[in-house]
C-alpha cells in the first residue's frame, strides 16, 4: 500500500427511530443509534465525532455506565466510562470511552443475549469499580447483568448476565433501576409495558430479584420508567421517586419509602382499605416499604414517549459530601414539545414550568428527551430523525433559547453530488427529502476562531416520496439542481436568493467568476413555500425595497409569505428552520418516463441532461436527453434491456457512458457539432453495448483523460476500458481488471487529479468499505521515447495496485451507493499532482461522510 493519511471530515446520519435510541453522558458526549452504528455527538462543537460500528442490525437503545457523574455518593474517578448498545437482532455490546485520550475500543459483545430485539438498557452503579445493568426485549424477557469496571487504563470490563426474568405473553419495553431507599445492599428493579402496569421487584443478599408489587394506574401502553436518586423526607426518612410516562398522554409520580410496620397484623396482611388507597407495600428484608402515587401530570397532548429526572450533582462538605437531587422532570411527547416540571415550593403541586417545542411543519413528534449533565441544557431526537436542543441562557430567570445540533438522513442515502465550484454537497435519501452541506467558517462570528466545520445548511426538498437520483447543472448561471422520486417526473430547483446570500456568509466564499453568473441581487426569488397537500415547492417572489428588507430579517410585511420565512443568516440554520425556511422553488418538471425515477447526470458544460427510469422491458429502459436551457426532450437512447443503474458524461463531452441491471454498458458518441452551441441540433449515437460482467453493473466512472472508464459490478470485479478511434469509429476494450473483492463494488470515482505518474480510483463495496487503488498506465514505447507521444498512440494495459484500505472505524456498515470527488475550481481541467483532496460517499447507513485524503 501506498502512503496516505485520510481523516474524516464530516459525518452526518439522523438517529433511528427508537424511544430509547439516545443517552446523555456525564462526558457531555450524546451517543445514539444511527441506523446500525452507535454515533457520539459533541454538543460542544455540534458534530459527530466517533461512530461505533459492530452491530449486525439496527441499534434501538444506549445507556451510559454511570448514567450520571455522581456514582454511589461520590464522583466517579474511574479513567473509563463504558457504554451499553443493544440491537434489534437482541446483540448486546459493551464499549469504553477514554476520558483524557478520548479514544474508543469496542470490550465485549453479547450475541443472542435476548431472541428478540432489545428495547431498553438501564444502569446503576454499586461502587466505583462494580455496575448492576437491566435490558428489556420484545422476547417477554428482563436479563440482569452484572459488570466490572476497570480501574487502571485498558483494564478489563466484563459483562456477564446473572438472571433472566420472564415477564408473560406481554413484553416489557421500560426498566429502571435504584438502591432501595435506606437499604445498604437492596436494589429496586421497575418494569414497564403493554400490560398498563409496572412491576416493582426488588433484590436482596441472595442477589436475585424478587417480585415486590405492582402499581396500577396507566390507562395504555407504558414508554419510560426513571427512578430519581435518594432524597430525604420527613416521615420516611429516605424516598425514592418513580416517574412512569405512558401512550395515556399522562406521566406518574410515585413515592416509595419506608412504612411503621406496627400497623401491619401478624400475618402481614394490609388490615383496612385507607392501605389500598395509599398505595401497595412489600417488604425488603426487615423493612417493610410502600410505593404510593405522589402526583398525576397531565399537559401533553399525545403519547408520552420519555422521561427524564434532572441528573444529580455534588455537595462537598467539610467531613462527607451529601448528593443533591433537584425535583425536576424532563418529559418529551410526540405531540412536539418538551416539558419541565417542578414541585411547587407553596403548595407542593407539580407545574409545568417550561416548554419547547411546536415545531408545526418540521417535525412528527419527539421520541425521547435528555438532560444535559449540568441540567442547563436539553435535547429531544424526533419521529425523522432529527434533534432539537435548547439551553438556559438565562441570568436572572430560565430563558431557553434552541441550539445548533447536528443533523442527517433518517433514511438509505441515495445519491450525492458537489455543486459546480465544490462550494457545498448535495444528498438525496429514501427519508423524502434532498439536503445541501457547507463548510461554516467561524472566523466570520469569532475573529479568533480559525476553524471551519461542515454542517446542513439548506433543506431544498422536502417531499412526498423517495429520492433515488440527484444532479447539479454545472453551466455557468445560478446554482441549479435536479432530483428524481418514486414519480415520473424529473424536478428542476433553482438556488433562491436567500441561499446565495447565506452561502457566502457562512462559507466566506464568493465564487462569481463566470461572467453569466447571476448575483444575488439580481434574483427576485426570495424563497420557496409547501403547500400544504401539494407536492410542488412554490416561489416566494419579493421585488424592490420589500426583497431587501426581508432579505436582512425584517418580517414587517408579511403579506407575500403565507408560511415560509426564508432568512439570510450568518451561520449554519436550526433544525427549526431547516425544513420549512431553507425550500429551494421549482422552476420545472420534467414528463416523459414510464416508471419511477432511478438515474440521472448533466454534461460538464451544463447544456445536456440525462435521465433513466426503473425498467423490465428495452422499450422503458430508455435514456432521455433534455436540452438544460429549454428543458425540451432532445432524443430518446435505445440500447439496454433493464434499469440504468448510472450514467456519466466524459470531461469533454464527446461520450455518455451508461451501465444497467442487463449487465452490458453501453457508450454513445456526440456528433461532430455536437456542443458547440447550445441550439444546435445535434444527437448521440450508440458506438458500443458490451456484456461487461456476469452481474449487475451498478457504477461507472470516466478517467480525468476521458481515455478510459471503469466499471464496478455485483459480481465483485471492478474493470477499466480503453477507448479507441479507428477507421471505422471508436470502439471500446477492456484494458485492465482488478483483483477479486470480497464484496460487491457497488461505487467507483476517478479521482480528479494524479498521485505521481498514476492515476486515483476510489472504490465502495456493499459491506460498507472504501479503497484507493493506484492505476498506472502501460504506455507504448516509441522511438524518441516521448510518453506525451505514447499517450497520443494508444495504452497496452494498466499497473493496478491497493493504495490505501480506509479503517473499518470510519467506513460505511452498509452497502457505498455513491463516491464523488471534490474539485476546488470549477475550470480546472489539468491533470496536476495534488496532495490534498476530498472525497464525499454516501450509503444505505443513512450516513453522509466527507474525507480529506493526503497523498505522499
Amino acid at each position: 500500500m501506498g502512503e496516505a493519511e485520510v481523516q474524516t471530515t464530516f459525518i452526518s446520519c439522523g438517529c433511528n427511530r427508537s424511544v430509547n435510541a439516545a443517552a446523555w453522558g456525564p462526558s457531555n458526549l450524546v451517543a445514539f443509534a444511527a441506523h446500525n452504528v452507535v454515533a457520539v455527538i459533541s454538543p460542544q462543537t455540534a458534530q459527530i465525532t466517533w461512530t461505533l460500528s459492530g452491530h449486525k442490525d439496527l441499534v434501538t437503545c444506549v445507556e451510559w455506565l454511570p448514567k450520571h457523574e455522581v456514582c454511589h455518593g461520590d464522583i466517579y474517578k474511574g479513567h473509563e466510562h463504558g457504554l451499553l448498545s443493544g440491537s434489534a437482532d437482541g446483540t448486546i455490546m459493551l464499549w469504553a470511552y477514554h476520558i483524557i485520550e478520548k479514544k474508543w475500543r469496542n470490550v465485549q459483545q453479547v450475541q443472542n443475549s435476548h431472541s428478540k430485539g432489545v428495547t431498553c438498557i438501564a444502569g446503576l452503579m454499586l461502587s466505583q469499580s462494580e455496575a448492576l445493568c437491566a435490558s428489556c426485549s420484545s422476547d417477554c424477557t428482563v436479563l440482569i447483568w452484572s459488570t466490572s469496571m476497570p480501574s487502571e487504563v485498558g483494564g478489563e470490563f466484563k459483562l456477564s448476565s446473572m438472571q433472566r426474568i420472564v415477564t408473560g405473553s406481554r413484553s416489557v419495553v421500560a426498566v429502571s433501576l435504584a438502591p432501595v431507599p435506606g437499604s445498604s445492599d437492596g436494589i429496586l428493579l421497575a418494569m414497564g409495558g403493554l400490560d398498563n402496569t409496572i412491576r416493582l421487584h426488588c433484590r436482596m443478599q441472595d442477589g436475585q430479584f424478587a417480585p415486590a408489587c405492582i402499581l396500577k394506574g396507566h390507562q395504555d401502553w407504558i414508554r419510560a420508567l426513571d427512578f430519581s436518586c435518594s432524597v430525604p423526607d420527613d416521615n420516611s426518612g429516605q424516598i425514592v421517586y418513580l416517574a412512569s410516562a405512558g401512550q395515556d398522554r399522562t406521566i406518574r409520580i410515585w413515592k416509595i419509602g419506608k412504612k411503621d410496620s406496627r400497623i401491619l397484623d401478624s400475618q402481614g396482611q394490609v388490615p383496612s382499605i385507607k392501605m389500598y388507597i395509599e398505595g401497595p407495600i412489600f417488604k425488603a428484608g426487615p423493612i417493610i416499604y410502600q410505593a404510593s402515587m405522589e402526583s398525576l401530570l397531565t399537559g401533553h397532548d399525545d403519547w408520552v414517549y420519555s422521561v427524564k429526572w434532572q441528573p444529580p450533582s455534588l455537595k462537598s462538605g467539610i467531613e462527607d459530601a451529601e448528593i443533591l437531587q433537584k425535583l425536576s422532570i424532563l418529559s418529551a411527547s410526540m405531540d412536539r414539545t418538551m416539558m419541565i416540571w417542578c414541585p411547587d415550593p407553596s403548595t407542593g403541586l407539580w407545574l409545568n414550568e417550561v416548554a419547547v417545542g411546536e415545531l408545526g411543519h418540521t417535525a412528527l413528534g419527539f421520541y425521547g428527551g435528555l438532560w444535559s449533565p449540568t441540567g442547563d441544557s436539553i435535547l429531544a431526537h424526533a419521529f425523522g430523525g432529527s434533534f432539537h436542543l435548547w439551553k438556559d441562557v438565562g441570568v436572572q430567570a430560565p430563558e431557553w433559547q434552541p441550539q445548533l445540533v447536528p443533523s442527517g438522513h433518517s433514511g438509505s442515502v441515495t445519491d450525492i453530488a458537489w455543486a459546480k465550484n465544490g462550494q457545498f454537497l448535495l444528498s438525496t435519501s429514501h427519508d423524502q427529502t434532498s439536503r445541501l452541506y457547507a463548510a461554516w467558517n467561524r472566523s466570520r462570528e469569532d475573529k479568533t476562531d480559525k476553524t471551519q466545520a461542515w454542517h446542513e445548511i439548506a433543506r431544498p426538498q422536502v417531499h412526498g416520496h423517495d429520492l433515488h437520483c440527484v444532479a447539479v447543472i454545472k453551466g455557468p448561471g445560478n446554482h441549479r439542481y435536479i432530483s428524481g422520486a418514486e414519480e415520473k417526473v424529473a424536478r428542476v430547483f433553482e438556488a433562491p436568493a436567500s441561499f446565495l446570500r447565506t452561502l457566502e456568509k457562512v462559507n466566506g466564499c464568493t465564487d462569481y467568476n463566470d461572467k453569466d453568473s447571476i448575483q444575488p441581487e439580481d434574483v427576485k426569488i426570495l424563497g420557496a413555500n409547501m403547500s400544504a397537500l401539494g407536492l410542488s415547492q412554490k416561489p416566494i417572489y419579493v421585488t424592490g425595497t420589500q426583497a431587501s428588507k426581508t432579505l436582512d430579517g425584517n418580517a414587517e410585511n408579511m403579506d407575500s409569505l403565507p408560511d415560509a420565512l426564508p432568512t439570510v443568516l450568518t451561520k449554519p440554520p436550526l433544525e427549526e428552520h431547516l425544513g420549512w425556511n431553507t425550500l429551494w422553488p421549482e422552476s420545472h418538471k420534467l414528463y416523459g418516463h414510464g416508471n419511477e425515477l432511478f438515474s440521472m447526470c448533466c454534461d460538464h458544460k451544463g447544456h445536456l441532461l440525462a435521465t433513466a427510469c426503473k425498467a423490465q422491458t428495452s422499450n422503458v429502459a430508455e435514456i432521455w436527453l433534455w436540452d438544460v436551457h429549454s428543458w425540451r426532450a432532445l432524443q430518446q437512447l435505445h440500447s439496454h434491456s433493464l434499469t440504468v443503474t448510472q450514467m456519466e458524461f466524459s470531461h469533454n463531452d464527446k461520450f455518455l457512458l451508461s451501465v444497467s441491471r442487463d449487465r452490458h454498458f453501453s457508450l454513445f458518441h456526440a456528433a461532430a457539432n455536437g456542443l458547440s452551441e447550445p441550439d444546435d441540433q445535434f444527437t448521440y449515437k450508440l458506438i458500443a453495448r458490451v456484456e461487461a460482467h456476469k452481474r449487475i453493473i451498478w457504477s461507472c466512472s470516466w478517467s480525468p483523460c476521458d481515455k478510459f472508464f471503469a466499471t464496478a459490478s455485483r459480481d465483485k470485479l471492478v474493470k477499466i476500458w480503453g477507448i479507441h478511434e479507428e477507421d471505422s469509429g471508436y470502439a471500446a476494450k477492456q484494458m485492465g481488471i482488478l483483483p477479486m473483492f470480497r464484496s460487491s463494488v457497488t461505487a467507483v470515482a476517478w479521482a480528479p487529479c494524479m498521485v505521481g505518474d498514476s492515476y486515483l480510483l476510489g472504490l465502495g463495496l456493499e459491506n460498507g468499505l472504501i479503497e484507493l487503488w493506484k492505476i498506472k498506465p502501460l504506455l507504448l514505447k516509441t522511438i524518441d521515447g516521448s510518453a506525451a507521444a505514447a499517450h497520443r498512440n494508444g495504452l497496452v494495459g494498466f499497473e493496478c495496485t491497493k493504495f490505501h484500505q480506509f479503517e473499518a472505524s470510519i467506513c460505511h456498515v452498509a452497502s457505498v451507493n455513491r463516491l464523488a470527488w471534490r474539485i476546488s475550481g470549477s475550470s480546472k481541467t489539468e491533470l496536476a499532482l495534488s496532495d490534498h483532496m476530498q472525497l464525499a460517499s454516501c450509503a444505505a447507513d443513512h450516513a453522509v461522510r466527507i474525507f480529506s485524503i493526503k497523498c505522499r
